[in-house]
């Protein structure tokens, strides 16, 4: 991997669907005065393909999320800003792309060819300063894909989520950067200032020792 200088923070949030990273994203970049880079989800024109036929889709989207997501890292890092991302290019591969070759949706040849672009790119990237992991059972995430009520999403599997949920935490345990987990069960940062300040506070304590 290509190391360049440090010159600003550089922090990520991971999670699952539903597990609030847009949200909690635009309430740090707020607080902090970061500058926001976000998931590209609306304009993907194979999501809702995707969901309606996994297999036939898979390789496209994956591919789609991988390019955009490395385009987007070379853009905001080329900046000399604070910035906080919304989802990170390390979770297309280890979860999402690895999910869909376990279930059969993705075929062995294009999964192997998916890692050796990925592995690539990785020679490239520079890992978040900081790599914030919220934490959600699945009923958490099944209701916060209601509330934001995206018809693509309304053919979301619990099975999905479990699967996803397993390879999250099988990634975390791994990932070897700097990193702080978040459990969000009992949290709603989005509507109770009490529980964001708790948020902020973990974060705050934690990037003291790493910036100071």
């Amino acid at each position: 991997m290509i190391e360049k200088e440090k010159a600003s923070k550089y922090i990520a949030v991971a999670g699952n669907i539903g597990a609030g990273k847009s949200s909690l994203t635009g309430l740090l970049a707020k607080h902090f005065g970061w500058e926001a880079f976000y998931e590209s989800v609306d304009d993907n024109p194979y999501l809702s393909d995707f969901y309606e036929d996994m297999r036939r889709w898979s390789f496209n989207l994956q591919i789609y999320f991988l390019s955009s997501r490395f385009r987007h890292q070379k853009e905001m890092l080329n900046d000399d800003v604070n910035l906080i991302q919304d989802r990170t290019i390390y979770e297309d591969v280890e979860i999402f792309a690895k999910n869909l070759h376990q279930m059969n949706l993705m075929s062995d040849r294009d999964f192997t060819n998916y890692e050796a672009l990925f592995h690539e790119m990785s020679y490239y990237l520079r890992p978040p300063d900081l790599l914030i992991y919220l934490r959600a059972q699945v009923p958490t995430l099944v209701r916060q894909i209601q509330q934001r009520g995206r018809d693509y999403e309304n053919t979301i599997r619990i099975e999905y989520l479990e699967r996803l949920n397993n390879l999250y935490e099988d990634w975390i345990g791994r990932y070897p950067h700097e990193k702080l987990i978040i459990d969000t069960d009992d949290l709603d940062f989005v509507n109770n200032k009490e529980d964001l300040g708790k948020v902020i506070e973990l974060i705050e304590q934690r990037m003291f020792g790493l910036f100071n």
